[in-house]
């Protein structure tokens, strides 16, 4: 597993920036959520995307959105409910790994994610499945490699 952290990602001009978030949040996010995939210096990430899951979660954290231990609740709920759904489709943990196995868990934290924001009012439903339709549209028509960008169309398209 490659550790991605979003205070040192590497980024090329074709690639947009890693959300930078205050170590010190990190570190307070890490010792609240159990089961987060830690080392020695903190969090780690397989994907970039998962450093962004992260950081949107500490963001809104951070801005009063909800506590840690209320993000740690509904996560517990969000994986519990995904393993009651059947068998795993993950690997048991590896060292360094949330409890989970670390394949699905930032699967979880998106999730919870769109969870917390609906359930706070900050977005409903309605508008989040509208942005992940535009998301899938823009993510089909672009190459494989290419950054994904919306556009107008996306969200007009049906």
């Amino acid at each position: 597993m490659t550790a991605v952290r979003p205070d040192n990602a590497q980024v090329s001009e074709a690639e947009p920036a890693v959300t930078a978030i205050d170590e010190a949040a990190a570190r307070q996010a890490a010792r609240s959520v159990p089961g987060l995939p830690c080392d020695a210096e903190g969090p780690v990430f397989r994907e970039p995307w998962e450093a962004e899951a992260f950081a949107m979660a500490v963001a809104l954290n951070q801005r009063g959105l909800f506590g840690w231990d209320e993000w740690a609740a509904m996560l517990g709920e969000e994986i519990k409910a995904a393993q009651r759904a059947g068998p795993p489709p993950y690997p048991p943990p590896l060292a360094g790994e949330g409890r989970e196995g670390g394949e699905t868990y930032y699967c979880h934290w998106l999730a919870v994610l769109e969870r917390m924001v609906a359930r706070k009012g900050i977005a409903d439903r309605a508008a989040l499945k509208r942005y992940h339709d535009a998301w899938e549209r823009a993510a089909d028509r672009t190459p494989h490699g290419a950054p994904i960008e919306l556009t107008a169309r996306d969200f007009a398209a049906k």
